[in-house]
């Protein structure tokens, strides 16, 4: 079924970028507010272009997430496992704080954004989304509205519980919404070929394929601040698989930390910027 009469374009802030991982539940509202009026002037030149906006959850889901490890699974009853479950509820919780305070900066933007919670449309098996609602989403683009997904908790019938990425639910979407194009809008400007945080002189990749996603997922550690979903290495790795099964779709990672940059993106996003990633 077409959403619209345009392909959408998906875009992810990356949780890096609106908080800041390395102090828990610290949000970086000036960063946000700017990234919102960039993309409503973005959308304000191009009214009839689908758009459906997701965010990661940075210092918030990440640091509750980790004190109770909820992606790795709860017990299947609640009194045999309530401190399980009361950390799937409050990392619940904490999530949906963070997707708030980026709803007020869009609809502060002038942005008819709409959130959809993640943990009411995916159903899980192992970690790994194997089925998601998105007839709400179809007519919400149908409409001209903005919808907003985020990492939150979801229902696993392996493991009761656990938590999935924001990249997860994008790629979950990807099959009913056909989007053209899914922009990772974070810190770094792209890709490099080794960590630039650890190596400063790290040369810029601007353009992959996901033959080489393998070996340079390899070159990245941990997620610089806390991140139970796996950070720059698990993105590459889920990017590639859904370029792989979706070989139209074009995935691009850039940096949002550049004022303008992600206006100038969503304007005309062949313009070389941080990097592109397609299926050859």
């Amino acid at each position: 079924m077409s959403v619209a009469a345009l392909p959408p374009h998906f875009v992810k802030l990356g949780g890096s970028l609106i908080t800041d991982k390395n102090r828990p539940l610290t949000p970086r509202p000036l960063t946000l507010q700017r990234l919102a009026l960039e993309i409503a002037a973005a959308q304000a030149a191009k009214p009839e272009r689908p758009l459906l906006l997701s965010h990661g959850s940075g210092s918030y889901g990440h640091a509750v997430g980790r004190v109770y490890r909820t992606r790795d699974g709860v017990g299947d009853n609640v009194a045999l496992d309530p401190r399980g479950w009361r950390g799937f509820a409050e990392t619940g919780h904490i999530a949906a704080q963070l997707n708030r305070l980026v709803m007020a900066a869009l609809l502060r933007a002038g942005l008819p954004a709409v959130s959809f919670p993640p943990s009411a449309l995916v159903h899980c098996r192992a970690g790994a989304i194997v089925a998601a609602q998105t007839a709400s989403i179809v007519r919400a683009l149908a409409a001209g509205l903005v919808p907003v997904v985020f990492g939150d908790v979801a229902f696993d019938e392996v493991q009761g519980a656990t938590i999935v990425s924001t990249e997860q639910v994008l790629a979950a979407l990807t099959p009913a919404l056909q989007p053209a194009r899914v922009s990772l809008v974070g810190m770094a400007d792209g890709v490099f070929e080794s960590d630039p945080l650890r190596y400063p002189g790290a040369r810029p990749l601007p353009r992959l394929n996901v033959g080489q996603v393998q070996d340079l997922a390899a070159a990245f550690g941990e997620s610089h601040g806390i991140d139970v979903t796996g950070g720059m290495a698990s993105k590459l790795k889920i990017m590639a698989a859904l370029v792989q099964a979706q070989p139209g779709v074009v995935v691009h990672l850039l940096s949002g930390e550049i004022p303008g940059q992600l206006e100038r993106h969503l304007g005309d996003p062949g313009l070389p910027l941080g990097t592109t990633l397609t299926a050859s």
